[in-house]
């Protein structure tokens, strides 16, 4: 039993060994078709012939995951074209199929290359980063590393600068409001002020109509009073009136006694005419005719 459990194990490490073989060969094999077809699409390049390069390179990446070198020439192309986007991906995918450092460090600098061209600071400086890990000799690099930290201070100074505005706007714009509601309520208290002087005047004309209403209705007492108090010295008055002569006109007493002592007078007078016609009367002693 123990020798047919050893043969088994034998021959599974054969096979699978047999297999490995196999595997390998065709992944050498097939490396070696995209390295080919790579080598095709840099000739197509070199003559500008774009479109030929372009399928070349995607069919050498198809061929092999291996072949870094494919998708790095092939975002090349891109980025020389200035499509940025399909750069981008070709050569985050050479830097990761790449096993060695020295083209590691040739993706991630032209991952910073792209992101400088998007102007996205923050990570150029990071990929440039990424590169100088793998090579920390490539003064390039470096130097394209500090031109990204400095571009993105000016960008965050400028943002910042920005932002220190439109709060400045806003707080300005929030004191107008501000303002204008405190005009609006200044009016509104004004109004209600005015409104309220208007009331006050109101209610003192109502006082004083009520006032007034009061003092005629005091007054309208005190005519009654005095109408029925006038008509009383209204007589007193007509009658001292009627004593009273006018100016050129006798008042009627004046006339009765006027015309009393003319009665008299001339009653004297009658008197008198008569006492002379008795005085002067003769008494006949003498002859008789």
């Amino acid at each position: 039993m123990n020798k047919i459990n050893t043969v088994l194990i034998l021959l599974f490490v054969c096979f699978s060994s047999l297999a490995q073989e196999v595997d390998e060969k065709e992944k050498q094999k097939s490396l070696q078709s995209s390295t080919n077809l790579t080598w095709d699409a840099n000739k197509a390049l070199s003559e500008d012939d774009f479109i030929a390069a372009e399928v070349d390179y995607r069919k050498a990446i198809s061929k092999s995951a291996d072949n870094s070198a494919a998708p790095y020439n092939l975002g090349n192309a891109y980025y020389e074209n200035e499509t940025y986007n399909e750069a981008f991906g070709r050569f985050k995918e050479a830097g990761e199929a790449s096993t060695s450092k020295a083209d590691k460090h040739k993706a991630y600098h032209n991952m910073g290359n792209v992101f400088m061209k998007r102007k996205d600071y923050a990570k150029a400086v990071e990929a440039y980063k990424e590169a100088l890990r793998n090579d920390p000799t490539d003064e390039e690099t470096r130097y394209n590393l500090a031109l990204a930290k400095e571009l993105l201070k000016k960008e965050q100074d400028e943002n910042k600068q920005d932002q220190d505005d439109k709060d400045k706007d806003k707080d300005q714009d929030e004191n107008k409001d501000q303002d204008k509601k405190d005009e609006g309520d200044n009016e509104d208290k004004k109004d209600q002020g005015e409104d309220g002087d208007k009331g006050d005047e109101g209610d003192e004309g109502d006082k004083g109509d009520k006032g007034d209403k009061d003092d005629k209705k005091d007054g309208e007492g005190d005519n009654k009073s005095d109408q029925k108090k006038k008509p009383e010295q209204g007589e007193g008055e007509n009658e001292q009136e009627q004593q009273q002569p006018r100016p050129n006109q006798l008042s009627k007493q004046q006339v009765e006694n006027l015309l009393r002592a003319m009665q008299n007078a001339e009653k004297k007078v009658q008197d008198k005419i008569d006492a002379k016609k008795v005085k002067g009367a003769k008494i006949k002693t003498e002859k008789d005719w």
